[in-house]
C-alpha cells in the first residue's frame, strides 16, 4: 500500500512538472531555454520635414465694387462684362449738365473778377483806392477760383473710370438707370496675378514667415502650384484658434480663377538628422515611452521622447543615438534579465 502511494505521489509531480513547461513554452519560452531570438536595427539618421495640409481659396490680386460717389441719372455706359480694361477706363457717365452751366457761371464771374482786380491793384499804387477795398476784391477772386475748382471735381465724380487695370464683371445697371452711392455698378478685379488665402492651426503659427512657400493642388488641373507666403493677420482668430494666410501665387495659368478650392500643402521645417524608428518597437508606459536597447548584449528599456510620425516610423527626439542597436521583435517577452540572441540585423 505505501509502495502504491509513493508511486501516485511521483505521477503527479511529473505531470505537474509538464505542466509548468507548457504554460512555461505558451508566455514565450520556458525558464531554462536558450535566449530569446529577436530582430534589431542599427539606429540611424534620415532627413524628415513635418508637412501640414490644409484649405484654401483663390483670390484676385485686388477686387473692388465700383460704385458713383454721387447721385446721378446714367447718361453712357461702357461696362463690357467680362473684358480686360486698363486704369482710367470710362465706366460710365452720369448726367452733368447742371453741374456744366453752373461752370460757365463761375467762369464768366472769375473773369470779371480779375478785370476789377487789375484796376484796383492800379488805383491802390496811386492812393486811389484804399487797402481794405483792394483785399476785398482780391477775396472775392479767390473765391471764385476755388469755386470753380470744386465745380470741377464734382464734374469729374460724375465720370467712373477703372481705378486699377483689370476685368470686368458682370454690371448691374442698365443706361439711363438713377444711380446713388448705394449702387454696385460693377466689380474690376487683377486676375493677372492672384493670392491664396488659407488658415493654419495656432501651434504652427511661430513657424510661419514671409516668404515660406507653398504647394497647391485645384481640381480640374493636373498641375501643382507654388506661392509665397506675404502676409498673417495681426492675431489667431478667437472662435477656431487658427491663423490666417495670405500668399502670392507664382505664374497662375488658365486653371486658375478666383474663387478655385485649393488644397494646401506646408512644409514647416526640414531635420536632416533626424532619428526615425518603426512605431512597433515603442513601449507605452504609465508615464511615457520606452524602447529597448542592446547594450553589451543585454536589453536595456530605454525612456525616450518622440516628435512627428508617419504611417509607420516615429521621431525620436530624446532618448536614442545614431549607432545604437535597437530590439524591433519579440518585446512582450523581454526583461531586464532576458538573455537575447539576434538572428536579423537592419
Amino acid at each position: 500500500m505505501r509502495r502504491i502511494t509513493v508511486a501516485l505521489i511521483a505521477c503527479l509531480s511529473i505531470s505537474a512538472c509538464n505542466d509548468k513547461k507548457k504554460d512555461a513554452a505558451a508566455a514565450g519560452g520556458p525558464a531554462n531555454a536558450g535566449p530569446l531570438q529577436v530582430e534589431a536595427l542599427v539606429v540611424k539618421t534620415s532627413a524628415i520635414s513635418e508637412t501640414v495640409e490644409v484649405t484654401g481659396n483663390i483670390l484676385p490680386f485686388e477686387s473692388t465694387e465700383i460704385r458713383p460717389e454721387i447721385s446721378g441719372r446714367i447718361v453712357s455706359l461702357q461696362i463690357r462684362e467680362g473684358a480686360m480694361v486698363g486704369r482710367g477706363y470710362l465706366l460710365a457717365k452720369l448726367f452733368d449738365g447742371d453741374l456744366q452751366a453752373e461752370l460757365k457761371k463761375l467762369q464768366v464771374q472769375l473773369a470779371i473778377a480779375e478785370k476789377t482786380e487789375e484796376r484796383q491793384r492800379e488805383l491802390l499804387k496811386i492812393g486811389g483806392i484804399s487797402q481794405q477795398d483792394y483785399d476785398l476784391s482780391l477775396l472775392s477772386l479767390s473765391n471764385l477760383k476755388a469755386d470753380i475748382e470744386l465745380t470741377q471735381v464734382n464734374i469729374g465724380k460724375t465720370e467712373i473710370r477703372a481705378p486699377y487695370s483689370g476685368k470686368l464683371g458682370l454690371k448691374n445697371v442698365s443706361p439711363g438707370a438713377y444711380v446713388s452711392p448705394t449702387n454696385i455698378l460693377t466689380t474690376i478685379s487683377q486676375v493677372g496675378q492672384l493670392k491664396i488665402e488659407f488658415s493654419v492651426p495656432e501651434k504652427y503659427s511661430a513657424q510661419i514667415r514671409n516668404g515660406l512657400e507653398v504647394d497647391f493642388e485645384i481640381e480640374g488641373s493636373p498641375n501643382t502650384y507654388r506661392a509665397s507666403i506675404s502676409a498673417t493677420e495681426s492675431s489667431v482668430e478667437e472662435n477656431t484658434r487658427n491663423l490666417r494666410i495670405r500668399a502670392i501665387i507664382r505664374n497662375p495659368d488658365r486653371y486658375l480663377v478666383p474663387g478655385n478650392f485649393a488644397k494646401v500643402s506646408i512644409i514647416l521645417g526640414r531635420n536632416d538628422k533626424a532619428i526615425m524608428i518603426p512605431s512597433l518597437a515603442i513601449i507605452p508606459v504609465a508615464r511615457g515611452k520606452q524602447v529597448v536597447v542592446l547594450k553589451e548584449g543585454k536589453p536595456v528599456f530605454t525612456n525616450i521622447s518622440t516628435g512627428v510620425r508617419d504611417s509607420s516610423d516615429v521621431q525620436v527626439t530624446e532618448g536614442l543615438r545614431p549607432g545604437d542597436t535597437l530590439i524591433t521583435t519579440g518585446l512582450l517577452f523581454i526583461r531586464p534579465e532576458s538573455k537575447v540572441k539576434l538572428t536579423k540585423i537592419q
